[in-house]
């Protein structure tokens, strides 16, 4: 069949990399894609957002399956738009309805869900610029850091951990009155700080049965030692060392299985993935936040773990039948580092010619941010390469990633050099 992914990431290369493994996929496309994914696929010059031109693509090339990649499609309805559309309602698309895409693009919506479902969660309460007043009294109400998220959609950048309880009082008034994140600061969640080790689980669900996939470990921060700006992610581990059967069984008992029975107990269509970020206090689980879509870099060392035909776990996804297949998960360890543009999460610059990638041996390359010019790899984003290697532990699967990354060049290229540092 022909398959369309929609993004342009890593996490879309990821996708492409792995489906176009399957003896299910007869031609692969990517909307927008970038310079990885035209050397396994056909780009497509389409926004993920331009719904019209998503349906134009998909009855013009025959294609029977879509698989969304970002959030900002799912928060803006696009199963709902396939589902509404004679020509599109028997396309497979993989990601949920926009019911269910409410968990990532509103904070406020993903707190409700998790307390009417008794999923472990900290304190928390939601204040807009009519009630700011009285959010600058709930912060005097807590102990220090104090944790300040904008409720909508703010790539990854609207969440601020303070210290200080003037600067909190002071951040929150800029979100709520002065749109600090836009529109997504207009509702603000303060939630009570959790003090331990963060980790994601990522989970394959059809609305009804579900799949537990390999869990992951991110690092948010440009500097070293998690120091500095968010940022979209400057690497990942898979699988996480610390979580062992105690610790995962939890995790599934408490958090997973609510979480898509709630789902059920709502009717709400969800054929796609649940992002689970989670932290870990004392070896109990709680969930920091939901994503409806898999995490970028997670999914650059999580897919590659995974054995089993995509395109098939797609299929039974769609179909409602996951009950009826089973993962294999590959049981090396596997890791990814992230180079950036230099000034990224700030300003940068783009256009950079890449070279090196011809010499990179036994690691993948995925492309997150770039596009081809006169022939050359050149950046095209803040977060530009992702190299990902695989071994029996972590330690040596990062050793191989760093000595790859030593081949690699482009000008003000940055990477942190301490991926996986807290877990010696």
């Amino acid at each position: 069949m022909n398959i369309l992914i929609l993004g342009s990431g890593g996490r879309e290369h990821t996708f492409a990399y792995k489906i176009v493994q399957s003896n299910r996929c007869s031609q692969l496309f990517v909307a927008p894609g970038n310079a990885g994914t035209s050397e396994i696929a056909i780009n497509i010059s389409i926004s993920v957002n331009d719904f019209e031109a998503i349906k134009n693509c998909v009855t013009r090339n025959d294609i029977k399956m879509v698989i969304v990649g970002p959030e900002d499609p799912l928060v803006n309805g696009i199963a709902d738009y396939f589902l509404s559309s004679p020509e599109l309602k028997n396309v497979m698309l993989i990601g949920p309805s926009k019911a269910g895409a409410l968990l990532e693009g509103s904070k406020e919506r993903a707190k409700e869900f998790m307390i009417d479902h008794k999923i472990p969660t900290a304190a928390y309460q939601s204040f807009t610029k009519e009630t700011l007043k009285e959010g600058q009294l709930f912060l005097e109400t807590l102990n220090p850091p104090f944790v300040l998220k904008a409720d909508g959609l703010a790539a990854g950048k609207g969440v601020l951990i303070l210290n200080n309880i003037e600067e909190a009082k002071n951040e929150l008034e800029d979100m709520l009155s002065n749109s600090k994140f836009g529109a997504a600061s207009s509702t603000v969640v303060i939630e009570e700080f959790l003090d331990g080790i963060e980790l994601s689980v990522f989970v394959l669900t059809d609305g009804k049965n579900y799949k537990i996939l390999p869990t992951a470990k991110d690092y948010k921060r440009i500097g070293e030692g998690d120091v500095g700006l968010n940022t979209g992610g400057m690497g990942a581990i898979s699988p996480v060392p610390f979580v062992d059967d105690v610790l995962m069984q939890k995790i599934e008992e408490r958090i997973v299985i609510p979480t898509v029975n709630g789902l059920q107990k709502e009717n709400i269509d969800y054929k796609g993935f649940v992002f689970i970020g989670l932290i870990n206090v004392n070896n109990e689980p709680f969930v920091i936040e939901y994503n409806v879509r898999m995490g970028d870099p997670e999914t650059e060392v999580v897919l590659p773990r995974i054995k089993s035909d995509l395109v098939e776990l797609f299929e039974a996804t769609f179909h409602q039948e996951l009950d009826k297949t089973s993962i294999e998960i590959d049981e090396r360890a596997a890791t990814t580092v992230m180079i950036v543009s230099g000034g990224y999460p700030e300003a940068y610059e783009k256009g950079k010619i890449i070279s090196g990638i011809k010499n990179i041996e036994d690691s993948i390359v995925f492309h997150a941010g770039t596009s081809i010019k006169d022939e050359k790899f050149v950046t095209n984003g803040g977060r530009v390469l992702a190299i990902t290697s695989m071994d029996m532990n972590y330690k040596k699967a990062l050793k191989k990633s760093y000595q790859n990354i030593e081949k690699l060049h482009f000008d003000a290229m940055n990477y942190r050099k301490d991926i996986g540092f807290d877990l010696t």
